[in-house]
């Protein structure tokens, strides 16, 4: 008898309702410099358009196959992101906006490996853990080869320069690696190599310790460095608790810098008010919890291990994005997952999640993978 999948329909209309709103606000936010740059209004919207038709493609896809074939990809995936992170560096290959080098020219259309790198190099981590897990041993050189590919990546993503994108990486793949029982001292030994080459990072390069300084007291530079942090306060305060109305906003016309990017949660605030934002939030939140349900439920190591993965990486971006946008934390140039312009990153996105549907698909039950039958040790046992 065939058995019938199951379908989270609670996450998959959360996911879809996320997209809807993303548009409509990126042709709000994006309309007027849409025209000034380009002469079509429509411009911004068209490209978003376009990308998420191929993001709710991949999404279904990977709704579709079975997600325990992802670890047959992850080798090629990780090959493929390894190769355009070294593309992306090689003048005349990479497209630089802004004094940075982060995308690669696809004819009209820029990919960013990078977005695609961290979803790869979860799988590849949730892969290596759970076969541990299969075998019933903890490898350390194994887990060493995470960490090193971790470095790799980190480094070459840190090099166009993105060091939030690195961050979060390193995050979520050393939380992910944690999650699934790597020993304290490689965690130690992490620490060790990252902090210091963080605060380096951050000390000698001019316009990082502006930012940071800028996050610190923008009102000593209201021209300059903190210029975004307060545009971005003026607009989430001149919301209130009902908005301005959608498409009325002011902050978009050319005072917020990327309002239909980076800091689109503001133009958010300011159109929908304080009402519209927290309701934005609360969509992430089900998100997030019918993620974290369906890896918690999942009755093997791999699926457990991939949807935790997916749901930190999901959750730092939001997390962060939020904190930059409310003056929280200092500017990363993260985009806000399923709402910002951007293609990679939605694309991406609604991958992860087509991966979360196939994951609850396959799990018919409730049952966790942590509770094993007697006989079969669960992680923390092995």
């Amino acid at each position: 008898m065939t058995k019938t999948r199951r379908t989270d329909i609670l996450l998959l209309m959360t996911a879809l309702m996320l997209v809807a709103i993303g548009l409509a606000m990126v042709y709000s936010t994006s309309a007027v410099v849409a025209h000034e740059r380009h002469g079509d209004s429509l411009y911004f919207l068209k490209r978003q358009l376009v990308w998420a038709a191929l993001g709710l493609l991949a999404m279904g896809v990977a709704w579709y196959v079975p997600y325990r074939n992802q670890q047959r990809l992850v080798l090629p995936l990780l090959w493929v992101s390894l190769v355009a992170l070294c593309l992306v560096l090689v003048p005349g290959m990479g497209k630089e906006v802004g004094g940075a080098r982060r995308w690669l020219a696809l004819g009209p259309f820029s990919l960013q490996p990078s977005e695609f790198a961290k979803y790869g190099l979860i799988v590849y981590s949730a892969y290596v853990c759970a076969d541990l897990h299969r075998k019933r041993q903890r490898d350390e050189l194994r887990f060493g080869y995470v960490l090193g590919l971790l470095c790799v990546f980190c480094g070459l993503i840190f090099l166009q320069p993105d060091l939030g994108t690195a961050v979060v990486l390193a995050a979520v793949v050393g939380a992910h690696l944690m999650i699934a029982g790597l020993p304290w001292r490689y965690i130690g030994y992490a620490l060790a190599a990252g902090i210091p080459s963080m605060i380096y990072a951050i000390v000698y390069e001019p316009y990082r310790m502006k930012r940071l300084m800028s996050f610190l007291q923008p009102e000593n530079d209201p021209q300059g460095a903190g210029y975004q942090a307060i545009q971005s306060l003026l607009a989430l305060g001149r919301g209130g608790l009902w908005g301005a109305g959608l498409g009325r906003g002011r902050q978009k016309l050319f005072y917020l810098p990327e309002a239909h990017t980076d800091f689109i949660f503001a133009a958010i605030g300011e159109e929908l008010g304080f009402l519209g934002a927290a309701g934005l939030v609360c969509l992430f939140l089900l998100l997030l919890w019918r993620i974290l349900v369906i890896a918690i439920e999942c009755r093997e190591p791999f699926g457990t291990l991939l949807g935790l993965g997916v749901f930190l990486l999901l959750g730092m971006q939001i997390v962060m994005n939020l904190g930059v946008v409310l003056g929280l934390l200092p500017t990363k140039g993260l985009p806000l997952p399923l709402i910002s312009l951007g293609g990679s990153n939605l694309v991406v996105s609604l991958l992860a999640i087509g991966t979360m549907l196939s994951i609850a698909g396959a799990q018919p039950g409730r049952e966790s993978w942590r509770h094993a039958p007697p006989g079969k040790p669960a992680w923390g046992q092995i």
